[in-house]
């Protein structure tokens, strides 16, 4: 299995130019947070007599895997996720209160938008994107952004 500063020196590879960077910070966490809303707008059936919406829905269960992917590559990493996570949870959960659009449609419009962004800045950076190789890329983007903005900031 890769170390973490593996996938996220292979992520690096095609995330050297400074505009593409600067998409990414803001795209991928919002393809993330497009993501769980996504996620939240699926009705939860029979769950739903839980009545626990912050803590039981289709979010937080698949978070459950993504979790784990994390955690067996880092213990810090997978707590920064979780946190982020919660912070995407909730934040939609405001949407649904104070946006008048359904929150699958805002969540679909930031997902679309972010994503055009994305291979955007592929087109500037000159290559293809990392997921294309291998779709677990897909989940070491949010590590990415979150290693360079919090963990290591001395590192390009």
């Amino acid at each position: 299995m890769k170390s973490l500063d593996t996938w996220l020196d292979e992520y690096g590879v095609s995330h050297q130019n400074k505009t593409n960077k600067i998409i990414h910070y803001f795209c991928v966490p919002l393809i993330f947070f497009s993501i769980v809303g996504l996620l939240l707008s699926i009705p939860l059936g029979p769950l739903n007599k839980l009545n626990h919406p912050y803590l039981i829905n289709w979010a937080s269960i698949a978070m459950i895997p993504v979790l784990y992917f994390y955690l067996r590559l880092a213990f810090k990493m997978a707590i920064a996720i979780l946190i982020f996570s919660i912070l995407c949870i909730y934040l939609n959960f405001q949407i649904c209160c104070y946006v008048s659009l359904d929150l699958w449609a805002v969540s679909l419009i930031i997902f679309a938008v972010a994503w055009i962004f994305q291979f955007y800045g592929h087109k500037i950076e000159g290559k293809k994107p990392s997921f294309i190789d291998d779709i677990q890329f897909l989940l070491i983007g949010p590590a990415w952004i979150i290693n360079h903005l919090f963990f290591n900031k001395s590192k390009k």
